[in-house]
C-alpha cells in the first residue's frame, strides 16, 4: 500500500516538471467546454498514448532481462542513465526531443482540424499530443518504476504501481482543468523546488546503482525493485493450470487437485493427498502383456494430442505427432524439482537408450510447479545435470499438459505406431509392466530385434527409490499459500520481514523458522545470516528445494541432526560435517540414513543471507 501511495504521489509531482508547461495552454483551452465533446476525448487521447509508451518500456525492459544473463547489467545501466537525466534536464530534453517534436506536430495538426470549436477528433488528437509530451517529461521518474519491475519481470504489482502513477498524473490534469490559470501561475513559481527534488532523486538513483554494482548489499536491488515476481508467477500458474494446483501427493506421485478428485472416484487411481502407497502400486492402465498378447488386447485411450505450444525444445528441434507416425512414443510429464520425477528418471533414461534404435522415441514434457521452473535456463541446466539426452518439450504454458488432460507428476503415456494412446502410468513404480508394454508396442509395430529383459537401474542419490515403509512425514511447503504444521512464533507475517523463534520441542512433522525471514506465497527468503529451518521428521531421506540469492550468489549452510553433525547420515549434497552450498535452484538431498529410521530433529543453518527455501520432500 505504501508503494502504491508513493507511486501516486510521484505521478502528481510530474506536474512540477518544466516540460509539462507546453501542454498546459491546450488543457486550459478545453476548460469550461462540453465534457463529452472536449474534455473526455482529450483525457482518452492522453491516457492511450501514456499507457502505450509505458507498455513499450515495460515489455522492452522485461525482454532484456529474459533475453540473456546480461539483462541485469543492462537494467542497471538504464537506471544509471535515468539518474543522469534526472540530474541534467537538458540531457533528458535532448534524448526525448524526437517524441516532443512528434507531439508538437500532432498538436499543430489538431489546431488546424479541431480549431476553436473543440471537436471530438481535435480534442482526442490534442490528448495524444499531450501524452507524447507528458510521457517523456515523466520518463526518468516513471522509468525507475518500470526498470525496477523489469529486473524481476512483469507483475500484477508493477501494473498496479503504473496504474497508481497514471492516476496521480490524471489527478494533476484534473486540477489544471478545475483551477485553470491559478495552477499555471503556481507552477512557474514552484519550478525551482521541482528541479531540486528532481536532482536529489537523481543523486539517490546513482548512489543506489553504485551500491548494487559493487555488491555492497545483496538485498538492495530486490528490496528496491517494486515487483515480487515469484509470488505473482506462482499465482498465475495456479490460476491457469488446467488441472489446478499441485497438491501434496503420495509416496509414488504428485497429484493435482483434479487428480485428487479422480482418485476418490476410481480404485485404479487410489492415491489420496496425504497417504503413502507402495512404490509399485501406481496404475499402469493397459493389459499386462503375456504370451501371444497383441495390440488387440490393449485399450484404446484416444488419439495422440498435438505437441504444439511448447515454449522451447531441448536436445531436438520441435517434434510433431505427424512426424512421429510409425514410431512408438513415450510421453513423460515431469518437473525437475519433483522428487517422484527424479526417482523415475533412471528408468526413463534407460528405456530411451535401450530402445532408441528399435523404434522408440521418448519425449520428456517439462511442466513446472514452481515459478523458477519456468526459467528456460534453469530447465536447460537441469537437463544437463540429470544427463537427459532425449528430446524435452518445455511446457511452461501448460499447453501440452492441457492437451493430454494430465493431472500427475510423473505421468507416462504410451503411444503406438498408428498414433493411438494404448496405456498410461501415473507415479513411480511398476516399471517392469511399463517396459513390457513398450516391448509389446514395438513388436506390434513390426520392429525386429527388440531387446528383451528388463531395466534394473534403480538410481543413486536423490534418484534412488524411496523406502516407503518408513515415510511418515508428508511433503511440506514453506510458502504460506500451502504451508502446514508451522511451529514457530510469531505466526507467519505474510510478505514482510519478521523475526522468528523455534520452540524447544517440536512434535513429529512440525517445522519452524529461526531468525529474520520474509515468507512469501511459495517460499521463504532469509533476510540476515545465521537463520535456521528446523523440522521433526521420520523418513530415510530428507530433501529440500532451495535457491541461492535473488542475484545468484551462493549461500553456505550447515546441517545438524539431533544437534550433531550428520556423519554417515549426510545426503549427497552435504559432507559428513554437514557442510554444503546452495548454488542453483533445485532439490537438495540433505539427509540419507543408511541404517535405521526413527524420529529425528533436522536443523539447517544458513551462514549467508538471501537463501530461498521452497518445500520439503521425503524418501
Amino acid at each position: 500500500m505504501t508503494l502504491l501511495v508513493l507511486s501516486y504521489l510521484a505521478g502528481v509531482l510530474t506536474l512540477l516538471s518544466p516540460c509539462v508547461l507546453p501542454i498546459l495552454p491546450f488543457v486550459f483551452s478545453r476548460a469550461g467546454q462540453p465534457f463529452a465533446r472536449s474534455v473526455l476525448p482529450l483525457l482518452l487521447g492522453l491516457a492511450v498514448t501514456f499507457a502505450g509508451l509505458a507498455m513499450l518500456v515495460s515489455v522492452g525492459g522485461g525482454w532484456i532481462v529474459q533475453a540473456n544473463e546480461y539483462g541485469r547489467i543492462a537494467a542497471m545501466v538504464l537506471l544509471a542513465a535515468l539518474g543522469v537525466m534526472l540530474l541534467w534536464p537538458a540531457l533528458a530534453e535532448h534524448v526525448m526531443r524526437p517524441l516532443v517534436g512528434l507531439g508538437n506536430r500532432l498538436t499543430a495538426g489538431a489546431d488546424a482540424s479541431g480549431g476553436r470549436e473543440g471537436t471530438i477528433a481535435g480534442s482526442f488528437i490534442i490528448g495524444v499530443a499531450s501524452g507524447f509530451l507528458w510521457a517523456p517529461c515523466a520518463g526518468p521518474i516513471l522509468g525507475l518504476i518500470l526498470t525496477g519491475a523489469a529486473l524481476q519481470g512483469p507483475s500484477a504489482r508493477s501494473a498496479a504501481l503504473l496504474g497508481s502513477y497514471a492516476a496521480g498524473a490524471a489527478t494533476s490534469l484534473a486540477i489544471v482543468l478545475l483551477i485553470g490559470g491559478r495552477v499555471y501561475a503556481f507552477l512557474k513559481r514552484s519550478l525551482g523546488i521541482g528541479e531540486w527534488v528532481r536532482r536529489g532523486l537523481g543523486v539517490a538513483v546513482l548512489a543506489a546503482v553504485a551500491v548494487i554494482a559493487f555488491g555492497l548489499d545483496t538485498r538492495v536491488l530486490t528490496q528496491w525493485s517494486l515487483a515480487n515476481t515469484s509470488r505473482m508467477e506462482q499465482a498465475l500458474i495456479d490460476e491457469f493450470r488446467p488441472a489446478g494446483a499441485r497438491m501434496k501427493g503420495s509416496a509414488s506421485m504428485m497429484m493435482s487437485a483434479a487428480g485428487r478428485a479422480a482418485a476418490g472416484a476410481s480404485a485404479a487411481q487410489s492415491s489420496t493427498a496425504n497417504a503413502a502407497q507402495p512404490a509399485g502400486s501406481n496404475a499402469v492402465m493397459a493389459a499386462r502383456p503375456g504370451a501371444g498378447a497383441g495390440a488387440g488386447n490393449l485399450p484404446d485411450e484416444g488419439g495422440f494430442p498435438p505437441l504444439t505450444g511448447a515454449v522451447a525444445w531441448i536436445n531436438s528441434p520441435p517434434l510433431t505427432r505427424e512426424g512421429l507416425r510409425g514410431k512408438v512414443v513415450l510421453i513423460d510429464f515431469w518437473t525437475y524439482s519433483c522428487i517422484n520425477c527424479l526417482r523415475s528418471l533412471p528408468y526413463v533414461r534407460a528405456w530411451a537408450e535401450k530402445y532408441k534404435d528399435h523404434g522408440l522415441v521418448v519425449i520428456g514434457v517439462h511442466t513446472p510447479e514452481f515459478a523458477f521452473e519456468k526459467s528456460l535456463d534453469n530447465v536447460r541446466s537441469a537437463v544437463r545435470r540429470l544427463h537427459i539426452a532425449y528430446p524435452v518439450a518445455v511446457d511452461s504454458d501448460y499447453a501440452i499438459w492441457e492437451a493430454f488432460a494430465n493431472n500427475y507428476w510423473p505421468a507416462d503415456y504410451f503411444i503406438d505406431s498408428t498414433g493411438r494412446i494404448r496405456g498410461h502410468a501415473f507415479g513411480e513404480g511398476d516399471y517392469d509392466t511399463s517396459e513390457r508394454l513398450i516391448q509389446q508396442l514395438l513388436a506390434d509395430a513390426g520392429y525386429r530385434g527388440v531387446p528383451g529383459g528388463l531395466v534394473t537401474d534403480r538410481g543413486t542419490g536423490a534418484e534412488a527409490a524411496a523406502d516407503v515403509d518408513e515415510i511418515r512425514s508428508p511433503e511440506t511447503y514453506i510458502g504460506y499459500e500451502k504451508a502446514e504444521n508451522f511451529g514457530s512464533q510469531p505466526e507467519v507475517a505474510k510478505d514482510r520481514p519478521a523475526d522468528y523463534t523455534v520452540p524447544q520441542t517440536l512434535q513429529l512433522n512440525q517445522w519452524g523458522l529461526a531468525g529474520r525471514w520474509t515468507v512469501y506465497g511459495e517460499k521463504a527468503v532469509l533476510d540476515a545470516a545465521s537463520g535456521r529451518i528446523v523440522f521433526r521428521f521420520h523418513a530415510r531421506d530428507l530433501h529440500l528445494v532451495l535457491g541461492p540469492t535473488a542475484d545468484g550468489k551462493p549461500v553456505r549452510f550447515k546441517v545438524w541432526l539431533d544437534g550433531a553433525a550428520p556423519g554417515e547420515d549426510h545426503g549427497v549434497d552435504t559432507d559428513a560435517q554437514g557442510n554444503g552450498v546452495v548454488r542453483q535452484v533445485r532439490l537438495y538431498q540433505l539427509i540419507r540414513q543408511p541404517q535405521g529410521v526413527q524420529d529425528r530433529t533436522f536443523t539447517l543453518e544458513f551462514l549467508d543471507p538471501g537463501v530461498q527455501a521452497y518445500s520439503f520432500t521425503f524418501g
